[in-house]
């Protein structure tokens, strides 16, 4: 009888599933002496090489916990290491209001980022921050606290709505 040439990829129906493989697939086994779990997490070797250990996840967590990245530096290399690399990853953070979702995470909808804007706080802010810049900003404008200030008045209003809309929008999340 003939060799058979031709695979099962052929065709449709395909007789394989995609991206299978006949061959087993190969499992790296974690670094440490005697572990026989799954290497799936990488630690580097030694600082700025690009060798890595593999661990599993109890051994890269212990070897995390002895790692110092600031080891051999001196307290102002450190503190400048520090501060390039917070730059670095604040400018990352202050482009997420650039995602498809417009200003925001996206887990406020238009009418609660207005009310932030009203109060004054951050868009990620916290419930208990928008409580107390509402607090802040209802003493300053209370009609008693500026009788006859009309401004102060209708800015007061304003400061009431948008905490009502932002406490509404807790109590549906809570």
């Amino acid at each position: 009888m003939a060799k058979q040439t031709r695979s099962n990829d052929w065709g449709f129906p395909r007789w394989r599933g995609y991206g299978s493989a006949r061959e087993a697939a190969k499992v790296r086994l974690c670094d440490r002496e005697g572990c026989t779990a799954p290497g799936n997490h990488p630690a580097p070797k030694a600082p700025n090489s690009p060798e890595r250990w593999l661990f599993c996840e109890s051994h890269a967590a212990e070897y995390n916990r002895n790692w110092n990245y600031f080891q051999g530096l001196t307290a102002e290399e450190a503190a400048a290491r520090e501060a390039d690399e917070k730059r670095g990853n604040d400018g990352y953070r202050q482009s997420a209001q650039y995602a498809w979702a417009g200003p925001g995470d996206g887990t406020r909808s238009r009418e609660e980022m207005r009310a932030l804007d009203v109060l004054e706080v951050e868009t990620d802010a916290s419930f208990d921050d928008v409580k107390a810049a509402y607090r802040r900003l209802a003493k300053a404008n209370h009609p008693d606290a500026a009788p006859g200030d009309e401004e102060a008045a209708k800015r007061f209003q304003q400061v009431q709505a948008a905490y009502e809309v932002l406490k509404k929008a807790e109590e549906r999340r809570g």
